[in-house]
């Protein structure tokens, strides 16, 4: 498209996520560096106008603006701060962006780390899954300073639809887990609905229809029962391993506010239950089917009726 700013931009993290919004930049005309700890992605991108680095610190080294897409907070601080790390390569002036959903502490340490080499942060995780960062729809929750923001603006407006700024390094990952804990509440209650219509003898088409209908309906319902537990398709869009690591950190958060999450625990528990019943790397629809075991009764629409 050629639209883009001169800035290059280095991304860090090629996985269901960061791959599309990578691809996204570059149909957008940014110059993108890119590294992945598997190289099949990195092959998509260069294949598509990437250049590879060989390392994060390369990566920092060779752009103006670091973005990073990773799964866990340990994987984020090692990239960034550890040996061969972005850290090594930044230089003053340099804008990072954090897309991965992380516990705010691992923010700030990264925040704070990197402010006396001239490097501003911003933490944005995203949210509206692998559907939302193909499409350029996603949403973000920015946690930074209001200069940061303004320069990531146009980038983000690349990868997504909503842009929200929550407040000061940190404050992204906090609203990040608030919403994971409040899907995961949500989904175990799905599941369990639609179980015992089911156990009852209501068609789970038409329970889907009425309550999509009604004062029940929500994202989880909509996300999980068509395309998945309909169909029986529990291929990750989002996995089950991947949302209990974001409950278990917006678990920590209320340990360490004081505050009790006891629906949050609830949640958490039934999502403990999924991982030991073996379906963790299944799509968080897959919540649904240690339930189904113990009960004896799967919530399957066949595809004719369904269509």
């Amino acid at each position: 498209m050629g639209t883009a700013s001169s800035e290059r931009i280095g991304w860090i993290g090629l996985g269901r996520m960061g791959r599309p919004m990578a691809l996204n930049l570059l149909k957008a005309g940014y110059s993108l560096v890119v590294h992945n700890r598997s190289q099949a992605p990195v092959e998509t991108l260069v294949a598509v106008g990437a250049e590879r680095a060989g390392s994060p610190r390369e990566v920092a080294e060779r752009c103006d603006v670091l973005c990073t897409s990773l799964p866990m907070p340990a994987t984020v601080e090692e990239v960034l701060l550890g040996p061969e790390g972005a850290r090594e390569g930044a230089r003053a002036g340099q804008l990072w962006i954090d897309t991965s959903t992380v516990d705010p502490g691992t923010s700030r340490r990264v925040a704070a780390a990197v402010a006396p080499l001239g490097v501003s942060f911003l933490d944005a995780p995203v949210s509206g899954g692998v559907a939302g960062a193909e499409a350029a729809t996603l949403t973000f929750m920015v946690g930074g300073d209001d200069a940061a923001l303004r320069r990531a603006q146009p980038i983000l407006a690349v990868l997504g639809k909503t842009i929200f700024h929550v407040g000061p390094v940190g404050a992204g990952s906090i609203c990040k887990l608030l919403n994971q804990m409040l899907a995961a509440i949500n989904l175990a209650a799905v599941c369990e609905a639609a179980v015992l219509g089911a156990k009852l003898g209501i068609d789970p088409q038409t329970f889907y229809q009425v309550v999509s209908a009604s004062s029940g309906n929500s994202r989880m319902l909509s996300w999980a029962l068509p395309d998945s537990i309909f169909t029986g398709n529990f291929a990750p869009r989002f996995s089950i391993n991947l949302m209990y690591k974001d409950i278990s950190l917006a678990a920590q958060l209320g340990r360490e506010s004081g505050v009790r999450l006891l629906l949050g625990a609830i949640a958490h528990q039934v999502f403990e239950e999924a991982r030991a019943a073996g379906f963790g790397e299944q799509d968080i629809a897959a919540l649904i089917r240690p339930l189904e075991q113990l009960c004896g009764i799967e919530v399957r629409v066949r595809t004719s009726e369904y269509m």
